[in-house]
């Protein structure tokens, strides 16, 4: 059994969907974010950086003590060794999946970030903020459209490296991308959206999720942390 510390956000979404898509036994332990038990003790004993999501594994691989791993893109790579799938066993395949899944941690996934952060949440609209990080999403976009144009996936097969760049690539209405621009992204979506797995992983505590009030905003966007308990 795997405990899934979780909250329905695009880097949770990675997880749920990977456990679905793997067919693995877990449970969800919810991380309310907006309420800061991200930065409760036990929680940031199996998650230093006080970010979602996390899992502990009380079967892994070999036996022996559980494994607690932070950082989605650590846990995708965790999940595909114990089971052996959704990455190629090929060199050249396992070093695509491995390229594009970086690609999502270090690129999409933050740029799309600061974007919704600048456009949405910030006290100060900053046109210069809200104008680079959209323009970089932008780019991003085209980078996935240019990937597309002879493959179905990212890395050819369906792998780990879309289940981290889908939850992230389906908020682009958040802003305004008009998908016309990129047709091969809207395909993949609607391809990946398909999948019973990826439905399933995306239901998963959605009833959590709910619209950020004044107390959330403080907790994640606020100068300054909660104390840990």
């Amino acid at each position: 059994m795997i405990d899934l510390h979780y909250w329905p956000t695009p880097n949770g979404w990675k997880i749920s969907i990977a456990l679905e898509e793997m067919g693995l036994a877990y449970r969800v332990v919810p991380v309310n974010i907006g309420r800061g038990e991200q930065f409760a003790s036990d929680f940031l004993a199996i998650a230093p950086n006080n970010r979602m999501p996390a899992i502990v594994d009380h079967d892994p691989p070999g036996g022996g003590e559980t494994v607690s791993v932070f950082e989605s893109g650590a846990i995708l790579l965790y999940l595909a060794e114990k089971t052996g799938r959704f990455v190629p066993a090929d060199l050249r395949g396992r070093v695509d999946v491995h390229q594009w899944l970086m690609w999502q941690m270090g690129g999409l996934g933050p740029m799309m970030g600061q974007a919704n952060h600048f456009a949405n949440y910030a006290p100060e609209k900053i046109p210069y903020a809200i104008d680079r990080y959209r323009k970089e999403t932008v780019r991003l976009f085209g980078v996935m459209e240019r990937r597309l144009a002879d493959r179905d996936y990212l890395a050819g097969e369906y792998s780990i490296a879309d289940m981290a760049t889908f939850p992230w690539a389906k908020a682009y209405k958040i802003l305004t991308l008009d998908l016309s621009e990129f047709p091969k992204v809207a395909g993949w979506l609607e391809r990946i959206h398909a999948r019973p797995a990826v439905r399933r992983g995306l239901e998963v505590a959605r009833e959590l999720s709910k619209p950020l009030d004044d107390e959330a905003r403080t907790v994640l966007f606020g100068v300054g942390e909660p104390t840990p308990d």
